[in-house]
């Protein structure tokens, strides 16, 4: 039997050695079969790895880019030299990976070994961290076999002609890099793209095709780009077959609970074979696997472990997947697991539009629990539902001790290390330090600041011991700890600084600048006195790379005022590392404040780039589209700092004059008024942009959209500030476009085809629906005044509905002036004020009074003009008492006749 290539590379991707055509005497193949195996000491001291690695010399004393080059071939490797090339480079990666807590601990020590490539060897450890800080952000200095991973980057990075998979290996190693880092790092946009499934010969099988859209969306999920991510793990789904759906069944949650009730409940079905990925396991068949961590106990006094289903089928008719008992559901296969997973790691999530909202997540993940197929696949869904437990009071208790269960238990020989690593890249499972960290976070939450404190000083994570010593109230002793680490009376991992006794002087003065940049930022944040001086001095020891020093430099000046160094240091920052939203949009508050108006929309644009659900910044970037289309003196004498809470001084109001609204091209108004509708899907509740896009929409001639606007103004305002809320000018243009239009729909269409006619939304019966929906739902429930009464009289006049009319202009005179007008009044001019609307409401009870059936409209207006000259006989003398007199002796003449 011959040797095939892709074979062999579909063996390392699915990390199982298939019973295929493949010769296992043939030297290529028996090396892949061990890097499948986790045999990786056999792998990286075989003779093909000592005739690709170089041991001559001590070459990283030179930067990383010599090291790749002194690797690579200067001829045209052959199909077989770069099939060996990609095994040795997947050996590296996945021992890394076992480094890192996530597998067995690696029983080969390459250090030790003089047969090892030079990067693993004693004395490298420090540097080669130091090699993997990138963008400005260090690497976790106390990781294990550093070296595994810069080989493995190292090895990737070369040219490939002939492996198809080389782009998936590659993307694979970027985000075990990533995990390593203290945040995440813009990569280039072709990283992810580079993967072509076209490209892929066995990219049809569903096995790979559901892997391959799966670990696209961790990639997605772990640069939190949620909505995009989700659509990956629909997509990845659809690959496999996988048929689930979120529905309702009876059942009991409680233990004293007697009534049966609907409980959520995932129905799921696997199609996957056997034969699919080659690890022989059936979906249908319910084994469960032995190896697997330890699945704690609730002990609950009142909730049962898990939901009693009571109904053998659920609730909803017409299921596809009716046929299954929600209680005794056949197994998954554990791919598709990963996927239901994966659709449950933004616990936190509360937009339905990025996937499951936080409270549908639990039935997935028991779904999986339920039946344990592999270990890695298995602690991750335990891992899920500790986060998810960890908000709920009765579950709290076995949330943290669930979580230390699976840190105790990450190092064991319970499971050998093919199965952890079979699915290890479709879960974005944690490193061990980072499920400690998250530990340490989880007893910091619950107020047991010492444990937690104990956990960060030994993982070294000096920022969160700063934050423990804040908690405690104690800043000296954090002030004092990050002295003793710059001044070295604390010594870093006595382990891992031994293993750099060896290196040069000129390697120990650049090993851990990254770090000790990181360590001046924390002593500027706990020392506002000298933060300039140390975030200076951070950013010079770090090469001018530490992104957090100019970070916290920009901070600092822009809280300060001086927004012209605010915005060279945040510059700076967001070119080191583009992913962090904050110092974008701190960056567009700067420009905005030195009237750098197209600055600042680019910085706004990029904020809603990297966080959709930015409310703020989609107002913000509203905003700047806007004062770039005014004159620029007319833009910035428009600013209306606004100093409320909510808005921390960092939103410009929208207000502009008349003359200036009309200079500002068409366009950019339009771009205003979508920024604003896509912010307002996250900041549903602000009403300042609510009250920016009702404006905007009246100007672009949206009006049902500010009709809408209006209405959420009010709910949310109304009960403080009463009818203040209601912005009458508005609401008046509003039923001014309604009532311009003919009362008569066919009249308002030619030929009278009112069928066929398609209504404006925004005038005439197409706007009719909306605002009357207002007044009646909205305003009139909740706020009233003379004005608002007097609109919607107009509004039901124009409907020919007289006596309602009739109500609303009588009920706007009560609340008006004159209806509310008392004895002892001595404003004279409310008083003339009260005899005109008088006046008024008595012409219009003669103008509508006889188009009400059996309405006595005269008694009604003589009872008014009768009662205010009975309130105000104080003015008797004035010129226009006379008028008074004269509308009740008319009345009276008119009863009469």
């Amino acid at each position: 039997m011959s040797m095939d290539p892709l074979l062999i590379e579909k063996a390392l991707l699915l990390s199982t050695w298939d019973e295929q055509p493949i010769d296992d005497q043939h030297p290529i193949a028996a090396l892949a079969n061990a890097a499948v195996r986790g045999s990786f000491k056999d792998v990286l001291t075989s003779s093909v790895a000592r005739k690709f690695f170089r041991t001559g010399t001590d070459t990283l004393d030179q930067p990383f880019e010599k090291y790749l080059e002194s690797l690579t071939s200067p001829t045209t490797p052959y199909p077989e030299d770069e099939t060996s090339r990609l095994i040795l480079g997947v050996a590296c990666l996945h021992a890394f990976v076992q480094e890192t807590g996530r597998a067995l601990i690696l029983t080969y020590n390459p250090r030790m070994s003089c047969r090892s490539p030079q990067p693993l060897r004693k004395g490298n450890s420090i540097k080669l961290i130091s090699e993997l800080a990138c963008g400005g952000e260090p690497a976790y200095h106390l990781m294990r076999s550093a070296g595994f991973l810069w080989l493995a980057r190292a090895i990737f990075t070369q040219p490939y002609s002939h492996s198809p998979t080389i782009a998936w290996w590659r993307i694979r190693t970027a985000l075990v890099h990533q995990q390593v880092l203290d945040e995440p790092v813009a990569l280039p946009d072709n990283v992810l793209n580079s993967l072509d499934p076209s490209s892929l010969p066995f990219a049809t099988e569903p096995a790979i095709a559901g892997r391959l859209m799966l670990e696209k969306g961790l990639f997605e999920h772990h640069f939190s780009h949620d909505k995009a991510a989700a659509e990956y793990f629909v997509r990845a789904a659809r690959s496999t077959g996988l048929e689930y759906e979120l529905t309702g069944a009876l059942g009991k949650r409680t233990k004293f609970q007697e009534m049966e009730l609907s409980q959520l409940v995932l129905l799921a079905e696997s199609h996957l074979g056997k034969d699919t990925d080659g690890e022989g396991i059936t979906p249908d068949s319910d084994n469960v696997s032995p190896d697997v961590p330890q699945t704690l106990e609730l002990n609950d006094d009142t909730l049962l472990e898990q939901t009693e289903f009571t109904s053998s089928k659920p609730l909803s008719d017409g299921s596809r997947l009716g046929h299954l008992n929600p209680s005794s559901q056949p197994a998954l296969h554990p791919l598709d697991q990963c996927i239901l997973l994966s659709l449950c790691l933004n616990v936190k999530n509360t937009s339905p539009s990025h996937g499951l909202t936080s409270e549908q997540m639990s039935p997935y993940i028991a779904r999986v629990i339920s039946h344990p197929r592999n270990w890695s696949v298995h602690t991750m869904a335990l891992l899920l539902r500790s986060r998810l437990e960890s908000s709920r009071t009765r579950t709290v208790e076995r949330s943290t001790l669930q979580l230390q269960a699976l840190i105790d238990q990450m190092p064991t020989g319970d499971s050998p290390l093919s199965e952890r690593l079979l699915y290890f890249h479709s879960i974005p499972l944690p490193s061990k330090w980072e499920m400690e960290r998250e530990l340490a976070l989880r007893f910091l939450s619950i107020g047991v600041i010492k444990s937690a404190l104990e956990i960060f000083e030994r993982l070294e994570m000096w920022e969160e011991v700063v934050r423990c010593w804040g908690s405690l109230e104690r800043p000296e002793k954090a002030i004092a700890i990050v002295r003793d680490l710059l001044e070295g009376r604390i010594s870093e991992a006595e382990n891992t600084l031994s293993l750099g006794k060896i290196t040069s002087a000129d390697r120990r003065r650049t090993l851990d600048r990254t770090r000790e940049a990181k360590l001046w930022c924390l002593l500027g944040d706990l020392e506002p006195e000298n933060a300039v001086k140390h975030y200076e001095h951070a950013w010079a020891i770090s090469n001018e790379t530490s992104g957090r020093a100019m970070r916290s430099l920009g901070g600092y000046y822009f809280a300060r005022g001086k927004y012209s160094q605010a915005i060279s240091c945040l510059k700076r920052a967001v070119a080191i590392n583009p992913l962090l939203s904050r110092s974008w949009f701190i960056l567009g508050c700067a420009c905005m404040r030195e009237e750098n108006w197209e600055e600042a929309k680019n910085a706004f644009s990029r904020c809603v780039f990297i966080d959709e659900e930015d409310g703020e910044s989609w107002n913000n970037l509203a905003s700047m589209y806007l004062r770039m289309g005014a004159p620029k003196k007319q833009a910035s004498k428009s600013e209306d700092e606004d100093d409320q809470a909510d808005r921390k001084d960092k939103d410009l109001a929208m207000g502009f004059g008349d003359q200036v609204a009309r200079s500002i091209p068409f366009s950019n108004k339009m771009l205003a008024f979508r920024a604003l509708k896509q912010g307002l899907r996250f900041s549903y509740e602000n009403w300042r942009m609510w009250y920016n896009y009702m404006i905007i929409a009246m100007d672009v001639g949206e009006l049902s959209e500010a009709s809408r606007a209006l209405g959420r103004i009010i709910e949310e305002t109304s009960a403080k500030v009463g009818a203040q809320s209601v912005d009458e000018d508005v609401l008046e243009r509003l039923v001014d476009a309604v009532t311009r239009a003919p009362a008569n729909p066919e009249d308002a269409v030619e030929g009278g085809k009112t069928q066929a006619a398609v209504m404006n939304p925004n005038e005439g019966h197409g706007l009719l629906r909306n605002v009357s929906s207002l007044f009646e739902r909205t305003i009139l429930p909740r706020v009233s005044s003379p004005r608002i009464f007097r609109a919607y009289a107009r509004l039901l006049t124009w409907q020919s509905r007289w006596e309602a009319a009739l109500k609303a202009y009588l009920d706007g005179y009560r609340c008006s002036t004159a209806g509310t007008m008392e004895k002892g009044e001595t404003d004279a001019g409310r008083w003339r004020e009260g005899v005109r609307e008088v006046e008024e409401i008595v012409d219009i009870l003669r103008n509508f009074g006889p188009r009400v059936d059996d309405y006595k409209w005269r008694l009604q207006g003589r009872s008014i003009v009768r009662t205010f000259i009975g309130r105000t006989k104080d003015f008797e003398d004035e010129p226009e008492w006379t008028v008074l007199t004269e509308l009740q002796n008319d009345l009276r003449k008119e009863e009469s006749e």
